[in-house]
């Protein structure tokens, strides 16, 4: 039996399926990851402040003019991105019951494009943006059309904040909350496209309790050894492979 072979048994074999993802789930939709060699901490840039600081929260405060130009030129990427096969098939495993959440590092809204409907985005979603005066809500291209560099609501003036987690700023409880039971709940856990090292989201595994703990990441993780399986493969060739050997088996 092949690696893959052997997740198809597994997926066969396991009815509460939770998918933990990172950046690397959207890389095939052409959107760069963080740490990867071509991520975007990799990047040289002429700016005196890293893409990380410029993501933080006291930067989104003391500098909002370069803050919202990088934001734009990145959510503007997503606007154009499309779902891959790892989102599609995804969501297929959850039409067919076999998937019971998917747990998100990533802001995109790739996953909810391609179909699936148990999201829990630990770190929000370009999808809102939210006036921080009035609470209006703005969508992605609406948002876009206000930043002039920095979007101000045309209701009341407020600026309008993306409704995502910066550095330094704390995740969302209840999404913590329902995430934490999810995992705990599963019992088979699929890892993919994370390094494992952003915390609190890569401490929220320690909850798996199930008997199946697969991760596909190209690259080594601090949690490799504990595994029951691990592929150093694109998300998406791995998903797609393995729901297609099940469908064989049903």
């Amino acid at each position: 039996m092949t690696p893959v072979e052997r997740f198809a048994e597994l997926l066969r074999t396991h009815d509460r399926i939770v998918f933990f993802g990172g950046a690397g789930v959207s890389t095939e939709s052409k959107i760069p990851d963080f740490r990867g060699k071509d991520g975007l901490y990799r990047q040289k840039t002429e700016l005196p402040w890293s893409p990380e600081e410029m993501l933080s929260h006291h930067f989104y405060e003391e500098h909002p003019v370069e803050f919202y130009t990088l934001y734009k030129e990145r959510e503007g990427m997503m606007l154009q991105a499309q779902p891959n096969r790892a989102h599609y098939a995804l969501a297929e495993l959850e039409r067919m019951g076999k998937l019971s959440a998917v747990v998100t590092q990533n802001i995109d809204g790739l996953h909810q494009k391609a179909g699936s409907r148990n999201v829990l985005e630990l770190h929000g979603s370009v999808l809102r943006n939210l006036c921080q005066k009035c609470g209006r809500d703005y969508g992605m291209e609406e948002f876009l059309a206000l930043c002039t560099p920095v979007p101000h609501c045309p209701a009341c003036g407020g600026v309008v904040k993306p409704d995502v987690v910066l550095y330094e700023e704390p995740l969302d409880g209840f999404t913590i909350q329902c995430a934490v039971e999810e995992i705990a709940r599963a019992d088979m856990l699929i890892i993919g496209g994370t390094s494992l090292v952003v915390y609190p989201a890569a401490g929220f595994i320690d909850y798996f309790r199930g008997d199946a703990l697969v991760l596909i990441n190209r690259d080594e993780t601090p949690r490799d050894r504990s595994c029951t399986m691990v592929f150093r493969d694109s998300v998406g060739a791995v998903l797609e492979e393995g729901l297609r050997l099940l469908k064989e088996k049903r």
